[in-house]
């Protein structure tokens, strides 16, 4: 195992991506001075089976030896690997913005809750070939991380030493999301986390600082651009055809972001007349209901009012327990159910989709990101069929999808966020993207902006720059 503390000794900076190199998922960037060492992020792998099972590797480095740790935002694949941070070594503090704080709690929480009934639910109909299947964590180890959680505003410098302090900037991806600008050693070090859209239904547009020597930047949609029209009116027609079929619309969100912006545009869609104001709406996501309280709690984080984002919710039945899942799908009639996982990897969504796949009447709608080896991507790829609970059941259910909803920015997007630096970055480090996508936009970045865009690979230090003042190494 390397030891990450030998680089204190050194005179130089490195940057070393423990996950979403050449992927999408497992956030993990650490950034290796003199003086400290600094994680951004610590998320888990999702996707695939040979990626999912990476959560199970011990990291390539000295846990104990990494100093502090910055999180850009709640999403899972950016912290749900922190209570194995804290498990096994890690005493430093956890640096995010308030948002990010409670949405992370909530994250968390339901990560490890979920992992353990999906473990006594193998054991108990033995369809895991471990004996006894394990958790990969426990709410025990998540209420072990809490207390080191500190909240930072953005706008305001943080310092760690004499040598590097860092700013948080709004990234305009989900509530509480954001850009980490870090001053190391006089060089200005950009981890953009996830870069929302410009035109977001509830979200302020992206910001960041002015300068940066080195970027470290997303490229989720490095590769393609998000679909343009009338969301509002896109949404209407689906909803309105699959009402006319006598279906059910099922959307399968995130709970953190998606859900709340589908909330609001259902909301103006009856407020509109543009759908029936009598069609029903069910939120079957306890871990959604809790962070749509969270916008409620930070009004400054979102660009709507308290009155109408409270008017939003107003129009939506909320469902807490397994009980009320199959009260909803006995209920007669069209429906709207907007339920986790958004990639379709697990959740309570699973139960409508075995309840309703096979029926043409219905519609699927994809409105995120659905990384690869997931049932979203299956079924955006067209399968005939898809695996749930050892179950293979026919795909007979419309599917669609409304790329515009997304909360990632695409490629066109992502140059603009690039391009907004002045002067331009010396260096741009793709990460987070599947490798077709990051090589299309590196090449981008390359011919249009002439700057030297590299693609960073899994465990690899990558040489930043020389220091030449002593190593500070107080946090």
């Amino acid at each position: 195992m390397e030891t990450i503390s030998d680089y204190k000794n050194t005179k130089a900076v490195y940057l070393q991506s423990l996950g979403a190199a050449q992927t999408v998922t497992g956030s993990k960037h650490l950034l290796k001075t003199p003086g400290l060492n600094i994680l951004i992020d610590c998320g888990l792998f999702q996707g695939i089976k040979s990626l999912r099972q990476k959560n199970w590797d011990k990291l390539p480095v000295d846990v104990a030896s990494i100093d502090a740790m910055i999180l850009t935002h709640a999403h899972l694949d950016h912290c749900g690997y922190i209570p194995l941070l804290i498990k096994n070594g890690y005493k430093g503090k956890i640096y995010m913005s308030p948002p990010t704080r409670d949405l992370t709690e909530l994250i968390l929480r339901d990560s490890a809750k979920l992992q353990e009934e999906d473990a006594e639910k193998a054991n108990r109909h033995g369809y895991s070939k471990h004996h006894p299947a394990l958790p990969l964590y426990t709410t025990a180890d998540v209420e072990n991380a809490l207390p080191h959680f500190v909240t930072i505003n953005t706008g305001k410098p943080y310092s760690l030493n004499t040598h590097i302090s860092f700013q948080l900037y709004v990234a305009g991806h989900i509530p509480g999301a954001c850009s980490v600008a870090i001053s190391c050693y006089g060089k200005a070090i950009v981890f953009s986390g996830d870069i929302g859209r410009y035109h977001s239904e509830l979200l302020p547009a992206p910001a960041h600082p002015a300068k940066a020597d080195m970027v470290v930047m997303e490229s989720t949609y490095g590769d393609r651009l998000h679909e343009k029209g009338d969301t509002m009116q896109q949404m209407a027609f689906m909803v309105n055809e699959t009402i006319f079929n006598k279906g059910n619309i099922i959307i399968p969100c995130f709970a953190v972001g998606r859900a709340q912006d589908v909330m609001h545009i259902l909301y103006k869609l009856k407020q509109q007349k543009l759908i029936p104001a009598a069609i029903p709406v069910f939120l079957d996501s306890p871990m959604a209901s809790s962070a749509s309280k969270v916008l409620l709690r930070y009004p400054e984080w979102i660009t709507i009012s308290q009155k109408e984002c409270e008017q939003m919710f107003s129009g939506v039945t909320i469902n807490q327990d397994y009980d009320g899942t199959e009260r909803i799908i006995r209920q007669k009639g069209s429906k709207i159910i907007l339920a986790a996982s958004g990639m379709l990897t697990g959740g309570r969504v699973l139960e409508y989709l075995k309840h309703y796949i096979g029926d043409q009447r219905n519609t699927i709608l994809i409105i995120g990101y659905q990384a690869e080896g997931t049932r979203g991507r299956a079924l955006l790829n067209h399968a005939h069929e898809i695996k749930i609970h050892g179950l293979f059941l026919p795909v007979k259910a419309q599917v669609k999808e409304i790329g515009d909803l997304s909360a990632h920015a695409d490629q066109a997007e992502l140059m603009t966020w690039l391009k907004a630096f002045a002067p331009a970055p010396a260096n741009v480090f793709l990460v987070h993207g599947e490798p077709g996508a990051q090589e299309v936009l590196r090449v981008k970045i390359n011919s249009e902006m002439h700057l030297d865009a590299c693609i960073l690979k899994q465990d690899e230090a990558v040489w930043l720059f020389d220091v030449d003042e002593p190593a500070s190494t107080s946090v």
